[in-house]
């Protein structure tokens, strides 16, 4: 399981669903079975043992098994691909479904989330931050008395209380003796072997023919489980016979030789060593480039990092498929998509013949401009119909984007790349619940590119906004100012322009309607005369919300021109935006009906790309139109339904200053209406509905299985 749903959505605590396939777990019954018990005597499981052993599939089977036990979710976090070990508490934060969007530490989000939680955390391939690992599971533990943590790593986290669970090659037959067939069916090295051989090549058979060869293979792969799956796939085109042959001269045994006296790492290194010299020079090639690439990727971005100086373009696909076919790439689907990923182990054996052949930088470029060019597409469409889907696009890519910020933050003369890459991904920070982390990679890049350069004009206001929308806006005023100074040195209009929209928005949500409604005046002239849409639709919806809060009538045409320039544009999101802001504005007419018409439709559509910021937006106003119209009941449930969600994303709305007064004059009135027992007691069943629930509850009433349909909103309704 990955950190991201497959359609760009938060996922939800693994509670029915399997994580793998039984078949992976082969010879591993008494394992899981000692760690099943560990974890009912220990909140802290390691699972170590060297790379290709199985570490990860176990670790997924025991929590499918214990699954039970941890009625409030079992997480898998992969932290494989992640190189900057101060972004792990924000990685188990997304693997968890909450959103960094507050000035709070990612850290105290967890041990507030986690604290009355009974739930299982899998922390996947530690050794690489096994400081960080150890020092968040430890807070964690700390802070959540009922969590568990099961890790897997190469060596034990050393976590005072960790039990450590050492997990062993698969038993081989032993040497000098070859069982009978139906005896060798008891030895899980050599069932896994004809389990994988049989999917490579559909004709193979285990029999008294090639039963010797077979015993022999595994013994000398030493009953190391990926060493065995990557033999096995050379069936496609080698006998059993040719496989050993060419193992025992890659290994330079004889054939009364076993690999005894061979540490595994280095059998396992050398059975890899192997696979690849069985690889074509392409196949090859291919191999070491795939290895720039973190988590998963798609065809497309194959073809353009790694094609070139020896393999044209029309080749990848072809060579692609045989390293599949190879075993060596895994083919994942996610929704209609399909993706490829190399294993830890095997991306790391890739890594070092790419450095060996003094390729490695020059093809972590390669991926750098891929991205670069990626993240340029997608904001250049993003008001457009494709914005669910560059969401969720960027949701699959989001390791690669780390990794291509890692590299231009890292070496000498890239980092202005590292500024555009930033800055521009402004609405994945946002719409994906990484505000934070935008403001870990702007921080780190702003810091290392002083110089006046229009690409830090842009980071400035970025980070600027990302600040406001956690509640920050002490820290955000020095950085729009600075942007503003800065596109007068650079007489650079677009600067400018959104320097004076984003402090009008910082006045915005301090609560200065009047002043906020002039710099965003003064910024929808620049950016409609500049052609900026994005621009041009965010500034209209603040300007927008700002005439909504001021009791200013101009909110209704502003929001009318917002709107329509977002349905032209057949942008779901962005309109959903707009719909909020005319919706207070109705609300403020004293038009409850019609605005939470309009904000229904605003909730349905941020639940479609998982937009939490959106969705307690949304069932904040709920809360308020439902009171407006004497629903008191309902509007005490919604309050207390949007608490929950504002809590999920670490962010309490009474920092917000521009919904102070309706949220405090909301909950006076509702006080009064219901009472206090009353209305106490219906928040609290507000509180406990959970995120999905309360939205399908504000959607469609009492009823979750009646469809809400709305009609077609405008503002002139």
């Amino acid at each position: 399981m990955s950190a991201h749903g497959a359609n760009g959505t938060r996922p939800h605590p693994r509670r029915g669903t399997s994580f793998g396939d039984e078949s992976s777990l082969i010879g591993r019954r008494r394992q899981l079975a000692e760690a099943k018990r560990m974890l009912r005597h220990s909140r802290l499981v390691t699972l170590t043992g060297v790379g290709g052993v199985g570490k990860t599939k176990l670790a997924t089977g025991v929590a499918d098994e214990a699954r039970r036990a941890f009625p409030d979710g079992v997480w898998l976090v992969e932290l494989g691909s992640l190189e900057d070990e101060g972004l792990l508490p924000q990685t188990v934060a997304t693997a968890l479904g909450l959103r960094d969007q507050s000035a709070r530490h990612p850290t105290d989000l967890l041990c507030d989330h986690l604290r009355d939680a009974r739930s299982l955390m899998i922390l996947d391939n530690c050794e690489h931050i096994l400081d960080g690992c150890a020092a968040l599971t430890d807070r964690l533990l700390r802070a959540a008395p009922r969590l568990c943590v099961l890790a897997t790593s190469r060596q034990p986290l050393g976590v005072y209380g960790e039990s450590v669970l050492s997990v062993p090659a698969l038993a081989v037959p032993e040497p000098h003796r070859t069982p009978s067939p139906a005896a060798a069916g008891h030895y899980a090295s050599v069932r896994l072997f004809q389990r994988r051989a049989a999917e490579a090549s559909p004709d193979f058979t285990l029999g008294a023919e090639n039963l010797e060869t077979v015993v022999r293979l595994c013994r000398r792969l030493d009953g190391i489980p990926l060493a065995i799956e990557l033999a096995a796939a050379q069936l496609r085109t080698l006998t059993p016979q040719e496989l050993l042959r060419r193992l025992d001269e890659r290994l330079d045994l004889s054939p009364a030789q076993t690999t005894a006296d061979l540490p595994r790492h280095e059998t396992l290194r050398s059975s890899i060593d192997w696979s690849f010299e069985l690889c074509s020079p392409g196949e090859q090639r291919l191999w070491a480039r795939l290895s720039v690439f973190a988590g998963s990727c798609g065809l497309e971005a194959v073809e353009a990092v790694c094609s070139g100086d020896g393999i044209p373009e029309e080749r990848i696909f072809d060579l692609v498929a045989g390293l599949v076919d190879k075993s060596v790439l895994i083919r994942e689907e996610q929704g209609t998509q399909v993706r490829y990923r190399l294993l830890e182990t095997i991306r790391q054996y890739g890594a070092e013949r790419l450095a060996e052949a003094g390729k490695k930088p020059a093809m972590q470029r390669r991926h750098r401009d891929w991205y670069l060019q990626l993240v340029g597409r997608a904001e250049a469409e993003w008001l457009s119909p494709r914005q669910e889907t560059w969401l969720a696009r960027l949701q699959s890519e989001h390791p690669n984007l780390r990794t291509a910020l890692e590299f231009c933050l890292s070496e000498p003369g890239q980092t202005q790349a590292g500024l555009e890459i930033a800055a521009s991904l402004w609405f994945h920070w946002l719409c994906s619940g990484l505000i934070s982390e935008g403001r870990h990679w702007l921080g780190r890049a702003l810091a290392l590119a002083p110089q006046d350069t229009v690409a830090r004009g842009k980071a400035l206001w970025v980070d600027g906004w990302l600040s406001v929308l956690r509640g920050d806006t002490a820290s955000a005023l020095p950085q729009l100012e600075e942007c503003r100074a800065l596109g007068l040195r650079l007489h650079d209009s677009s600067t400018l322009v959104h320097a004076t929209q984003y402090l009008g928005g910082r006045a915005l949500y301090e609560g200065e309607f009047r002043q906020a409604i002039g710099l965003l005046e003064e910024a929808v002239k620049g950016h409609r005369a500049a052609g900026d849409r994005n621009g041009l639709m965010t500034a209209l919806y603040q300007l927008t919300l700002a005439c909504a809060m001021a009791g200013d009538p101009r909110a209704a045409d502003v929001g009318k021109e917002c709107l329509d320039l977002c349905n032209e544009a057949h942008a779901p999101w962005s309109r959903s935006y707009a719909l909020w802001a005319l919706g207070l504005h109705l609300w403020r007419q004293g038009e409850p009906s019609r605005a939470a018409e309009l904000l229904r439709d605003a909730l349905n559509a941020r639940r479609v790309v998982g937009d939490g910021w959106g969705i307690a937006l949304c069932m904040e106003a709920l809360a308020w139109t439902a009171a407006s119209a004497g629903e008191a009941e309902r509007g005490a449930r919604l309050l207390g339904a949007a608490e929950v969600v504002w809590r999920s994303i670490g962010i309490s709305q009474s920092g917000f200053r521009h919904l102070a007064a309706g949220h405090e004059g909301t909950e006076i009135r509702l006080r009064t209406d219901l009472g206090e027992r009353r209305y106490a007691a219906a928040v609290r069943r507000g509180a406990k509905m959970g995120l999905d629930r309360a939205a399908d509850w504000a959607l469609y009433g009492s009823s979750a299985s009646t469809p809400w349909a709305p009609r077609e909103a405008a503002a002139g309704q």
